[in-house]
């Protein structure tokens, strides 16, 4: 299966699971979160922390963003140390923003997303968006009426972004990415915030070919072996490979995968420490779902245990079981730049070989 066949046929079983859920829980209130029905929806009230404690992480989050430089050169550990246990919902969006260097951008460029917006885009870029936008999280109240404020804003800043970057255009799994992000923040800011995670988080995975996608996939199963050396051996029994059950993951930074709650909680990790985030969360939802040996004999060909990855099992997905396991595993920054520069290595000497193959 081709990168792209598997990016569509991901993007469309999730479109399946939409309409399958909405169709046994409509309602007419949304949920906590905004959503009417579908995947996402989480009727119950989230068991939160007290008031106080809510306040004095409010105020020292308003304390390091008004000191932000200072604080991201000179105790970085503890901005990190406050995404790991969570950004309060009142601070989030200019926290994100803050986080992954939207803020400097739009500081940088106050007036390019309205002048990019004016140009008239490549006429099959923007028929690929429209087409899309009706995908984009369809039961929730940003998104749920046709062509309705939310669905035009999402519209823009694809637009844009297609217009700034013509060499990617317009990547599908970036429509998941840019709706998440408008539901947090203005356009303009979502923008901003969609071009430093396109360029600079996924650097690389909306070009052509998506070789860094492939790559970070080896880096994945090399990481898994070390994690999880059962797990890996029954993948590598079954030929399970990477871009079969995780494409979806890393090109969608798992939007179309969690729930609501963990997606907040990894999405506040992701913007702090980057793309490893994703793979720490991969490994956990791989482990929790094929780590039990019951479950791998159940799972006992290449289709089963697609099945089981592509519909893990909720408790693996929960908010607390998957950023506790995050950060209990045992991998050291060290390892993955050392795992990074293997691969990127292997990739490199295999294009050599192959060039020097088609040279003779």
């Amino acid at each position: 299966m081709s990168l792209q066949k598997s990016i569509k046929s991901t993007g469309d079983r999730g479109d399946q699971a939409d309409n399958t859920s909405i169709c046994s829980s409509v309602t007419t209130q949304p949920d906590r979160h905004g959503f009417f029905g579908g995947a996402q929806y989480s009727p119950e009230p989230k068991r939160t922390l007290s008031p106080s404690t809510i306040l004095k992480r409010e105020q020292k989050w308003l304390r390091m963003l008004n000191n932000w430089e200072a604080f991201m050169s000179k105790n970085y550990r503890k901005v990190r140390e406050r995404c790991r246990k969570g950004i309060p919902a009142s601070v989030r969006p200019k926290a994100w923003l803050y986080l992954c260097g939207g803020q400097l951008l739009l500081e940088k460029h106050p007036h390019e997303y309205e002048e990019l917006l004016r140009a008239p885009g490549d006429p099959k870029c923007m028929d690929d968006i429209r087409k899309d936008l009706h995908r984009q999280f369809p039961y929730h109240e940003m998104f749920i009426r046709e062509e309705g404020l939310g669905q035009q804003e999402l519209f823009s800043v694809l637009k844009a972004y297609s217009v700034l970057n013509p060499k990617v255009g317009y990547f599908q799994a970036q429509a998941p990415v840019a709706a998440f992000l408008l539901m947090h923040m203005p356009a303009v800011q979502a923008f901003w915030c969609l071009v430093s995670i396109s360029d600079k988080y996924l650097s690389g995975y909306y070009n052509p070919g998506l070789e860094v996608l492939q790559r970070d996939g080896d880096i994945l199963q090399a990481l898994l072996r070390r994690t999880a050396p059962a797990v890996h051996r029954h993948l590598a029994r079954h030929k399970v490979e990477p871009v079969l059950y995780a494409t979806e993951w890393f090109l969608c930074a798992l939007t179309r995968t969690l729930p609501w709650d963990s997606l907040l909680r990894v999405w506040d990790c992701f913007l702090c420490e980057g793309v490893k985030v994703l793979f720490k969360a991969a490994l956990v939802i791989l482990a929790g779902t094929l780590g039990d040996a019951g479950a791998r004999k159940r799972a006992a060909g290449l289709c089963e245990t697609l099945q089981l990855l592509r519909h893990p099992p909720p408790d693996v997905l929960a908010e607390r079981y998957l950023l506790t396991r995050m950060q209990r595993l045992p991998l050291s920054e060290d390892d993955f730049e050392l795992e990074h520069q293997r691969q990127t290595a292997r990739r490199r000497a295999l294009r050599d070989r192959d060039r020097d193959r088609s040279g003779s």
